[in-house]
């Protein structure tokens, strides 16, 4: 009878600790617009998306848009130790990007990529320096990307790249 008990308990615990996981990517899948479907900028009870989620789902599609025209990615969200960070590290041929997402709900006040000031040029830098101190600074070819993602309420997503946004050796 232990045995039973021991085994029952087990798989119990089993389901209860992956359950929550499953529920999660469940949940997320839906959650995430795709490339080819229109987007909802409003929450089924409608009421606004908070521009948190919005820029998930910009960097949720920028990476799927790298995906299919050819580039590699190898990383979301790094975060350097002394502050740096870039959205994406991807590789595209024998190039490394550093990719800043970019995503807004129009462009009545400018093009998304016109957001990414000096400031925030710094950080991408102090953070693709990080990443290429971690690979023992190589002698690779990289490139800052700008990734531009507009979101329209019943439009397909606009995805726009700005290659070689800025120089690594700035």
């Amino acid at each position: 009878m232990t045995l039973k008990s021991t085994k029952a308990t087990a798989l119990l615990h089993t389901l209860r600790r992956y359950a929550g996981t499953v529920l999660a990517r469940c949940t997320g899948a839906l959650s995430r617009p795709s490339l080819k479907s229109r987007i909802s900028l409003a929450q089924s009870d409608g009421t606004p998306l908070d521009k948190d989620t919005i820029g998930r789902w910009g960097e949720h599609l920028a990476a799927r848009w790298l995906t299919r025209n050819g580039r590699k990615v190898l990383y979301h969200h790094f975060r350097a130790p002394r502050g740096g960070e870039v959205d994406i590290v991807a590789r595209h041929g024998d190039t490394l990007t550093f990719c800043e997402v970019k995503t807004r709900t129009s462009t009545a006040w400018g093009r998304p990529g016109e957001a990414v000031n000096e400031q925030k040029k710094l950080l991408i830098l102090r953070g693709a320096q990080a990443w290429l101190k971690l690979l023992h600074n190589p002698n690779i070819i990289t490139r800052c990307d700008v990734i531009e993602v507009v979101l329209c309420d019943g439009e397909l997503p606009n995805i726009q790249i700005i290659e070689g946004a800025f120089r690594l050796d700035n």
